[in-house]
């Protein structure tokens, strides 16, 4: 028996229909400054300033529930490809979903200024946009997540009279202890197993900002870590013990060891096990890790995007959705 063709036609858009959502995207970028930052001891160790702005997805017709905020830069995090994967799940729940970037290329948030500039761009949306204050969390890999860990300590030391409702953060595969991170690319540029422009250009940026090395000036790189293995008091944990923490780590050991040659000691997951494991010290009883074995990623680079890429965001929408209950 033949179906006809429109039924068919009205079949397929049935199915289809059950994946869409709608959603109305905002974008609001300022041109781009006509400048750029030494970020290198070498003569043509330059970078352009990028876009200062946001984007912003929302769900059409719909009480917005939470807000889905990552700290992206404008291009090289490749206009917001982290948060372009939460999109859809983010609709179905009804979250909004933010994307913020200051002006600065790969910006470690080093500056006030920087983390001002977040902070009023956020205040900005969520007036203009009627946001609900409420359900808000921060995710992120790289860069990404480490600026949510400097904004939200930030926001908190400073007596703004907006202040974001925060539920949850979502850690994945960021360095948090920014020591280890020196030693790590000191011992890269020894060895010289791999493209040292990283190394380079990170701890370039870390002594620099931070007034000298870890062995010059450790307590500088303490107060910019989220937490810190040499630190004994590791105060900045404390800073995030009331939050829903969830963690997705992806050791890939034998990778890094057999690519890299490094050690796990020069690997993010350390940070991020020993993170966990100071809230719980702090009574923070509500974290969980995630942690990605070889299987679970099928990507041939094992990096810090990767493993964002990899994970399960209909799954971390879920457990997303379960914390605004609580």
């Amino acid at each position: 028996m033949k179906i006809p063709f429109k039924l068919l036609f009205l079949l397929f858009l049935t199915i289809f229909s059950t994946k869409s959502f709608c959603q109305k995207m905002v974008e609001y970028y300022e041109p781009v400054k006509n400048d750029s930052l030494k970020v290198g001891i070498e003569e043509n160790a330059f970078l352009p300033y990028i876009q200062k702005g946001y984007t912003l997805i929302l769900p059409e017709n719909k009480e917005i529930k939470g807000v889905l905020i990552f700290l992206e830069d404008s291009k090289y995090d490749e206009k917001n490809r982290s948060s372009k994967q939460m999109y859809t799940q983010a609709m179905e729940k009804d979250f909004a979903v933010l994307s913020v970037s200051t002006e600065i290329p790969l910006d470690f948030y080093f500056s006030k200024s920087s983390m001002l500039s977040t902070h009023k761009l956020i205040r900005e949306v969520f007036n203009k946009y009627n946001l609900p204050n409420d359900n808000i969390f921060f995710l992120g890999t790289s860069l990404v997540g480490h600026r949510a860990m400097r904004y939200i300590k930030f926001m908190k030391a400073n007596d703004f009279k907006f202040q974001p409702k925060i539920k949850g953060i979502v850690v994945c595969n960021f360095t948090m202890d920014f020591t280890r991170k020196w030693y790590q690319h000191k011992r890269d540029i020894k060895i010289n197993r791999i493209d040292l422009g990283e190394p380079k250009f990170i701890n370039y940026l870390l002594e620099t900002n931070l007034g000298g090395t870890p062995k010059t000036n450790p307590e500088n790189y303490h107060n910019f870590s989220s937490y810190s293995y040499s630190d004994e008091k590791n105060e900045n944990v404390k800073i995030y013990k009331d939050y829903a923490v969830r963690a997705y780590i992806e050791p890939a050991i034998k990778y890094k060891l057999t690519k890299q040659l490094r050690t796990l000691y020069e690997n993010n997951s350390t940070d991020i096990v020993g993170f966990l494991a100071e809230l719980n010290l702090k009574g923070n009883e509500n974290t969980e890790l995630i942690v990605l074995q070889p299987e679970d990623n099928p990507s041939t680079q094992k990096n810090t995007q990767s493993t964002w890429d990899a994970l399960d965001k209909d799954e971390l929408m879920d457990w997303i959705l379960k914390q605004t209950k609580k």
